[in-house]
Order: C-alpha cells, then sequence, then structure tokens
C-alpha cells in the first residue's frame, strides 16, 4: 500500500521544460448557426507543460481542441503550432501537423474489430511506416507496459473495462511519440479511482515523453492532479487563468461556484 507521502509524490505533475510557446491561440472564434461557442479565445500553450483548460458543459473545451486539429474548421482568429498556422492549411500539410499530435478521444474510440495490439499498431504503420515488424512489437509492449496493460495485447476492446479502454487508448495516443497531447475529458463516465490511475497516468507520459498536454475537463481533482497551469472557459472565453492554488484561493463568484 501507498503512503500518503508516496501518493502526494506520486500527483504532482512535472514543471513546464521551458517558456517556449508550441500552440499560440489569437481571438480565435467558432460559432454553429447563431451560437458563439469560441468568441475571440486566446491562449498559449508552452513546451513540457500539462494546461489544464477547465470549464462546465458547453462552454467551447472540446470544440477549442478540434478547431486545433482540424476536425473543425475556425470562422477566424489564428492557431499556431510550431509556429504554423494551421487555420490556413491544405489537407495534406493539415496531416503532417497531426503527426506530432496526439488526441485522446473523450470515448476512446478504439476499433472494436481489431485486437489491443492491432489497434495500437494502426497508427505506427501510417505514420511511421519505415518500422519493422520487430519495431513495432517493442513499440506497442513499451506503450503497454507504459499504461499498466501489458498483459493486454491479445484482447479485445470488448473485453476490457471502462478504465482499460481509457489506459489502451492512452497506449494507441503515445505508441507515435506525439510532441504535443490533447486529452478530450480524459476521466469522464469512470469511478473516483479510475480517475484517479488516469490522471497519474497523464503526469507520468508527461514525465517519461516530454509532451505538451492540453487537458479538456470538467473534473476538479483531474485538474488538481495534473495542472501547472489552468485556464478557466466561461460562455466560449477565458474567464481566468493561474495555477490550482490560485483559483481555490479566489472569491471570484463565478470561480467559487465552480470549485464548490
Amino acid at each position: 500500500m501507498k503512503t500518503e507521502e508516496t501518493k502526494l509524490v506520486l500527483k504532482k505533475p512535472e514543471k513546464a521544460a521551458s517558456k517556449e510557446t508550441v500552440i499560440e491561440i489569437t481571438n480565435l472564434c467558432k460559432s454553429f448557426g447563431t451560437q458563439e461557442v469560441l468568441k475571440n479565445f486566446s491562449m498559449k500553450l508552452y513546451n513540457g507543460e500539462n494546461l489544464v483548460v477547465l470549464g462546465k458543459s458547453g462552454s467551447g473545451k472540446s470544440v477549442l481542441i478540434k478547431c486545433i486539429v482540424g476536425l473543425l474548421r475556425a470562422d477566424s482568429g489564428s492557431i499556431k503550432v510550431f509556429d504554423q498556422d494551421v487555420t490556413s492549411l491544405n489537407m495534406k500539410d493539415m496531416d503532417k501537423v497531426r503527426q506530432k499530435i496526439g488526441f485522446l478521444f473523450q470515448s476512446g474510440a478504439l476499433y472494436d474489430s481489431m485486437t489491443v495490439k492491432e489497434n495500437l499498431e494502426f497508427p505506427l504503420r501510417r505514420v511511421k511506416d519505415h518500422l519493422k515488424q520487430k519495431e513495432i512489437d517493442a513499440k506497442t509492449k513499451e506503450v503497454l507496459e507504459n499504461v499498466g496493460l501489458a498483459d493486454a495485447l491479445d484482447k479485445m476492446p470488448s473485453q476490457l473495462s471502462g478504465g482499460m479502454r481509457k489506459r489502451i487508448s492512452l497506449a494507441r495516443t503515445i505508441v507515435v511519440d506525439p510532441m504535443i497531447i490533447l486529452y478530450d475529458e480524459p476521466t469522464t463516465g469512470l469511478d473516483p479511482v479510475t480517475s484517479e490511475e488516469i490522471s497519474l497516468l497523464i503526469n507520468d507520459v508527461q514525465k517519461k515523453y516530454k509532451a505538451s498536454s492540453i487537458i479538456i475537463t470538467h473534473d476538479i481533482e483531474c485538474a488538481r492532479t495534473t495542472a501547472n497551469r489552468i485556464i478557466m472557459l466561461q460562455d466560449g472565453e477565458v474567464y481566468a487563468e493561474g495555477s490550482m492554488a490560485e483559483f481555490e484561493k479566489s472569491t471570484d463568484k463565478v470561480i467559487e461556484a465552480f470549485f464548490k
């Protein structure tokens, strides 16, 4: 059994490696019909940090990261990923940028007809098509060990619990060594214990892969465990920005209501 001291050490995220900007969003706007979801939204993601974007359901969190990877097209504003404005890229160039980004979908999005091994091999064969089978086998084994499921290689997704599916989805996200990881509600639908395990895994990934991450969540405990910095979204705009300690000490009524 872990001691309380050990738990505290495990919960602590890595410090950002530097103030080098890997994503810079300026005056991003996105509407669906008459509904404005993002309104002149601006933010930066720094190299090596876990940035939590916190907000209620419908505040525009998931829309934000879908705009970053081009699953949704912004109405206006700029999104620079490694100094390249992705809002103006064609499909071929956008695919090159996507190869540097891992996306953990809220649902996990595993292929139900494939084994865990095949799910992990699929992105490797697409992104790193120069690898030999021996190298692919070694990489899939490595990422499964890193998420604590080394014995799940030949299982089907239907044989996995919700927490295990989330872990395998995370393994598939990191198997191509992304420089940036976007987490869409990584603890949604999980029990508190499993949610904590996933949050700790996010910190492990930050440490082992030196990835820069945006973590979309409304889960305060997930934010508390993973965040180097927090941005709070309210009605499609940045309402507040700071550390978890600063948010918890705030006397702002909107922030207080969210943290109760």
